[in-house]
């Protein structure tokens, strides 16, 4: 075990925001053991808080499911891939012809584009500074948009994929991280976790079976196959149970830093 790589929502963050004693102090205990701790998330480089505030860390973070490399300490991206915008406006010119329902957004490195009616109820305290827009009207060519979302409030969120996925697959690489809402996640075609995160590792001189990784949805799966440890949360999306062939512990009961703590025994640590 060289690198822990770890989702944040769901994983080793809950839903009141708190990042669990235990599991800080698995993490902390992978440092003081000279295990390389890399974060791969959904998040864009503005909701990473709690991986400063809770856990101390200053190192590199993998954002917007693998689009962009953060330095957290730096506060800058190290690289990212973008989204032309064109196939942003023609991913949503199908969906919107497969489900009219359908609302849309755009995060670029500095900003966060948001129809008319994307946050239920118009609220939202993370989203409250972005004005609601057409896309069309607020997105500009040059942009550099590292994540395009379409939520949509009926059904749930493994329909809307199974949809929305084959018909824009030439134009973007599709997955959701969300339980219950029908929110899609949207990267440049061929980027995902798992080929930042072996990007990552590969840059440590790391290969992939001394990782160890951790996640819970369908936007962890291709990192968890990756892995040569790859565990899905026993609280998560069944499909990346199934692809990560390896069980963590529920999120309730710490799940991750028990996967640790016997790891880090068995090295004598």
């Amino acid at each position: 075990m060289r690198l822990v790589a770890s989702d944040i929502d769901g994983t080793i963050l809950g839903h009141d925001g708190r990042i669990s004693e235990r599991t800080i102090r698995a993490f902390n205990a992978c440092r003081i053991a000279g295990v390389e701790l890399v974060f791969v998330t959904g998040r864009p480089p503005r909701w990473l808080s709690p991986l400063q505030e809770q856990l101390g860390h200053s190192g590199t973070v993998i954002c917007s499911n693998g689009a962009v490399v953060w330095d957290l300490a730096a506060e800058r991206a190290i690289s990212a891939r973008t989204l032309d915008v064109a196939d942003i406006l023609e991913a949503r010119r199908i969906i919107k012809g497969l489900r009219p329902d359908a609302l849309f957004a755009a995060e670029t490195l500095d900003s966060f584009h948001l129809e008319p009616g994307f946050i239920e109820n118009g609220t939202s305290e993370l989203l409250s500074e972005f004005t609601p827009a057409p896309l069309a009207s607020t997105l500009r060519h040059d942009d550099a948009v590292v994540k395009f979302l379409a939520v949509t409030r009926a059904g749930t969120p493994d329909d809307f994929l199974a949809l929305v996925q084959p018909a824009v697959g030439h134009l973007v690489e599709t997955t959701h991280s969300a339980p219950r809402t029908a929110l899609l996640e949207m990267s440049p075609p061929g980027i995902n976790k798992a080929v930042a995160l072996a990007e990552y590792a590969a840059s440590l001189g790391i290969e992939a079976h001394d990782v160890v990784a951790f996640g819970d949805m369908p936007n962890d799966i291709e990192m968890l196959r990756w892995a040569g440890d790859g565990y899905a949360m026993a609280s998560g999306h069944p499909e990346a149970i199934t692809a990560a062939g390896q069980q963590a512990p529920h999120f309730d009961d710490d799940g991750v830093a028990q996967i640790l703590e016997a790891k880090l025994a068995s090295l004598g640590v």
